[in-house]
């Protein structure tokens, strides 16, 4: 079994418009960077066309209204959605439609062995996402509908969303916020600003108290500080979890470079993540694992983020050059504090 890669050319046909940061060229330096890779290779990883998600599936998570809204939206030739960042034209919910779709397809291939696991290159990005509302250039959550299927399609009962963009996922966190079949895991800047939501101190309610770990980390976070967080906070209570599957939203605009992030990660900071997602993988849901892309808006450094990854998923070779800044001591002071914060709730709910 390889690593299947959805894609479809139909993501580039999502047009915010000029000088907006989630262009089409996002995607086509992840596929000219790709090509050049040598990864393509049957046994490493191949392209696979989705197919459009179906009104049922949407419906898991989407409100029929908004479903509706967005489709004459786009049918009227596009406009602005919420507060002024995301924007859609003519093609958009096509695109959108397609970009569920490609989670649908994704882990239907990896529960049936079709697939040893899988990367979905799409755009629109999803988490910001919610069941009636659009948020930081995101129409549907894509993720999140693919949580809702394995549960409710699949009959999955525990399935781990870990979500590594520099944004806090607000609308992932809403959906799942109630129930304990999904542990939702969120390292991210510090999200005052933007989008509200990820403090260490929301932690699910109802039956899911406990199931939403948000580990906030300050601007200017390097490669060191983002690692421990993950080893001491998502590793143990993942662990504890024992999902039978693994959705990653994987943002890379994280890296020091990106226009609209504010940590100071590099590309190897990222590659060493990836290590680590496909190990935890490996050790708790017999490698079932699916990726989809979410933000990364530097187009120099992009491309060779996503192969990284992608080539820490197929186990193969891609070397990456990059300089790794290293924190300040009142940004290190500040995430500790952070750290033990979210370790000192946590620990109501995890060994930790």
């Amino acid at each position: 079994m390889n690593t299947a890669v959805y894609y479809s050319p139909r993501f580039l046909e999502h047009d915010p418009g000029a000088d907006h940061p989630e262009t089409p060229n996002r995607l086509r330096v992840v596929i000219d960077e790709l090509s050049r890779s040598g990864l393509l290779k049957p046994e490493k990883c191949t392209y696979v066309e989705p197919k459009p998600a179906k009104p049922e599936d949407l419906q898991l998570v989407h409100d029929t209204d908004y479903i509706k809204l967005i489709e004459k939206t786009c049918a009227a030739g596009g406009g602005v959605l919420d507060l002024g960042d995301t924007v859609v034209g003519s093609r958009s919910c096509e695109a959108a439609t397609f970009a569920v779709g490609a989670l649908i397809d994704a882990v239907n291939a990896v529960v049936e062995k079709k697939a040893k696991n899988a990367f979905a290159l799409v755009r629109p990005p999803g988490h910001h996402a919610g069941a009636y509302y659009p948020l930081g250039f995101c129409i549907f959550n894509n993720v999140a509908v693919a949580a809702s299927y394995l549960l409710k399609r699949l009959g999955l009962n525990r399935v781990l969303i870990l979500d590594v963009d520099v944004h806090h996922g607000n609308g992932t966190q809403e959906i799942f916020y109630n129930t304990d079949e999904v542990l939702y895991i969120s390292l991210h800047q510090d999200p005052t600003s933007f989008p509200g939501t990820g403090f260490a101190d929301e932690v699910g309610g109802g039956q899911g108290v406990g199931y939403t770990v948000n580990v906030p980390l300050p601007f200017k976070t390097d490669d060191a500080t983002c690692l421990r967080a993950f080893d001491e906070v998502a590793v143990p209570i993942a662990v504890q979890y024992s999902p039978e599957f693994m959705l990653v939203s994987a943002g890379f605009d994280g890296h020091y470079s990106d226009p609209v992030g504010d940590l100071a990660l590099s590309m190897k900071g990222y590659e060493e993540m990836f290590v680590k997602i496909v190990g935890l993988a490996a050790q708790l849901c017999e490698e079932k694992l699916v990726v989809s892309l979410e933000g990364g808006y530097n187009l120099n450094f992009l491309g060779k983020m996503v192969t990284s990854a992608l080539s820490r998923l197929t186990h193969a070779s891609y070397p990456i050059r990059d300089k790794r800044p290293v924190a300040d001591s009142r940004v290190l002071r500040k995430a500790e504090q952070n750290i033990s914060n979210v370790k000192r709730i946590q620990s109501m709910y995890w060994e930790l």
